[in-house]
């Protein structure tokens, strides 16, 4: 069953050999150090892992290497704590990996936390008072400013009770994450179960996972179903956000995964290579220029960032900036995600920050608006940055690309929506896949739509209105179809245009013919009319008209399209009257004699030759007067 015990993630951090290893033993009866070479060497080189319950609480402890050479294990193990354990030998004070430590936490927005002092049975009252006094001077204005500092012995045992009451406390001050997002598993170790196959572990960031779950392995964009889940080294119905937790993959081998990689809710998220940033240099950190290369950690990933600066050539010590990164390798990130850069030499912290956009786009110069984008994406509001993101898509903003650059639900994003349609901030142009537009750009769309039918009538006005295709393929292709269809209706509805079946015209728009026009058109109909079945070619009859040959083909095309005269196949057209009177005769004539009738015969009744009987004959057989039956046709 699903454990009922709130998570806590708590991280080791301080200088190497100042008793890490050490306390987390003596508080779960675990040693973290897993690795053979951990043992002889008797340091931390990769993260270990232990569990404690005490008072309702489930810790999960992630010790971390302190030596300088395995910091970016140490970052890996950070990714994803709640609350720091602060850990400072009392017989050597804050050293250069205490500092860098506690610097990193603060980067990633550790809030909590609590210090041990170590190794207090190795020096007098006089040296441990001297050692708080310097760490409560260190830790002022830090968020563990007012953290408990507990003088604690791995080897005799004092003040691992009042330790761990520390850490209640602080873990009592913690909201913990949210198990009701979706599932998100950075992964730091992958590795085979005889009998069970690949194992995957990780700090489980948000939503929850349970066994027969399918989940998307990132950056390799695979599926995979989960065989089984262990959280505190045991195995659990459903692990939730805030659990150290091990999951057991079907179908894929160890060695495709590694450290770096990442499990989530399959179909709903992007890797990313572009990430706009809030990015803050430590006070003591080297002037940062624009373009400088990093390295970069986030979550259990490691990859080299290009920093672009924005609106700043240099950023300098103890600033902060919106910054552009250009990440070398596929990086799955989400909004609010936390991040450290490292000088890319020599290899030591220089600051960190905040992913706002994880989807951004190239930075381009003329984008002068970026800045206040990134400012409303810094506020958190829901509406105000769906707002602002919709108004940068041009082409509009479909669901799951919302979902992917921001991790909200479906319901939560169609209710924003909703509000900003209501208060015409944006336009649905499709609730059915949902896609979004913001206000301007439909209303732009819309002027142009009605322009371009404008002009048409003026350069056509012998044509009732222009083909949907046509008006829709000169708009180009920064106008997507349901925006397209979107305009339309809203253009019919507010009684703008007419919309015929294929046929866009302006509302009320009639076509009006100059004199000799309406005559050129009367003189074709009374042609077509007087001819009955022996029709003209219309070559013919069009040379015979007083206006220009383009015209008087426009004029036919009314008549056709009013039906006046009908298209029987593209060399012949008839008089609707008199195709009507065909149609009277072949009614008599299956009175009379009967249902079937020969080719012959028809000649003989409508006194034509083959050369319009033929053609006659087929568009009877397609209105459904007639119906072929080998060489003879069946009057219906």
């Amino acid at each position: 069953m699903t454990n009922s015990l709130k998570s806590v993630i708590v991280g080791t951090a301080g200088h190497i050999d100042h008793g890490k290893s050490a306390l987390v033993e003596a508080l779960t009866g675990t040693h973290p150090d897993r690795l053979e070479e951990e043992k002889r060497r008797g340091i931390t080189i990769d993260l270990g892992f232990a569990f404690l319950e005490e008072n309702g609480v489930k810790f999960g402890l992630v010790d971390v290497p302190g030596h300088e050479r395995f910091i970016s294990n140490m970052l890996a193990g950070a990714a994803g704590i709640d609350l720091v354990l602060l850990v400072i030998a009392a017989d050597e004070s804050i050293k250069p990996q205490t500092r860098e430590h506690f610097d990193i936490c603060r980067l990633l927005g550790v809030t909590r936390g609590v210090v041990a002092l170590t190794k207090s049975d190795l020096v007098d009252t006089d040296m441990l008072g001297l050692v708080r006094l310097e760490v409560e001077e260190y830790l002022r204005g830090s968020f563990l400013e007012r953290a408990p500092i507990v003088p604690v012995s791995a080897k005799t045992g004092t003040g691992l009770n009042e330790l761990k009451n520390a850490l209640h406390r602080a873990a009592s001050e913690i909201s913990g994450k949210d198990a009701a997002r979706y599932f998100r598993l950075p992964i730091d170790r992958a590795f085979p179960m005889k009998g069970f196959g690949t194992v995957v572990t990780g700090t489980l960031v948000s939503g929850s996972v349970a066994a027969e779950d399918e989940v998307e392995l990132f950056p390799e964009r695979k599926r995979l179903r989960v065989r089984g889940v262990q959280s505190g080294g045991k195995s659990v119905e459903r692990a939730i956000a805030g659990q150290r937790t091990a999951v057991n993959l079907a179908g894929i081998d160890h060695d495709v995964v590694k450290r770096g990689m990442a499990l989530a809710a399959p179909g709903r998220f992007r890797t990313t290579r572009r990430a706009d940033v809030r990015l803050t240099l430590l006070p003591l950190a080297r002037k940062l220029k624009h373009r400088a290369k990093v390295h970069f950690h986030a979550g259990t990933t490691e990859t080299i960032a290009e920093i672009l600066l924005y609106g700043e050539t240099v950023l300098s010590p103890g600033q902060s900036s919106f910054a552009h990164l250009r990440l070398q390798d596929e990086v799955l990130l989400l909004p609010g995600d936390r991040f450290i850069v490292r000088q890319f030499s020599p290899v030591v912290t220089i600051g960190g920050g905040v992913v706002l956009d994880p989807l951004a786009r190239r930075p381009l110069v003329r984008d002068t608006g970026r800045t206040s984008f990134l400012e409303t994406l810094e506020s958190g509001k829901r509406e105000e940055m769906l707002a602002a993101m919709t108004e940068r898509a041009l082409l509009g903003l479909p669901l799951e690309e919302i979902v992917a650059r921001t991790g909200w639900f479906d319901h939560e994003i169609r209710e924003a929506a909703q509000n900003l349609a209501k208060a015409s901030r944006i336009k649905v142009v499709s609730p059915e896949p949902l896609i979004l537009l913001s206000r301007k750009a439909f209303d732009e769309v819309r002027r142009k739509i009605a322009e371009r039918v404008d002009r048409f009538h003026k350069e056509n006005p012998l044509l009732p209105g222009i083909a949907r295709e046509d008006l829709r393929a000169g708009l180009g292709k920064r106008v997507r179809e349901e925006t397209f269809r979107a305009v339309l209706d809203e253009l019919a509805s507010d009684k703008k245009l007419d919309v015929q079946g294929e046929l866009v015209k302006r509302a009320g728009s009639q076509i009006s013919l100059q004199p000799e026009e309406a005559q050129a058109k009367g003189e074709i109909e009374k042609a077509f009319a007087d001819a009955g079945l022996a029709v003209p070619s219309v070559k013919e009859v069009l040379a015979k008209l007083a206006v220009e040959a383009k015209r008087a083909e426009k004029l036919l095309l009314i008549l056709l399209r009013d039906k006046n005269l009908v298209r029987v196949s593209p060399e012949l057209i008839f008089h609707r009257d008199t195709l009507a009177q065909l149609k009277a005769r072949l009614a008599d004539h299956k009175k009379a004699k009967g249902e079937r009738i020969s080719v012959p015969a028809f000649k003989d009744l409508t006194g034509i030759s083959r050369k319009y009987a033929i053609p006659l004959l087929e568009y009877l057989d397609r209105e459904r007067v007639t119906r072929r039956a080998g060489d003879e046709r069946v009057i219906l």
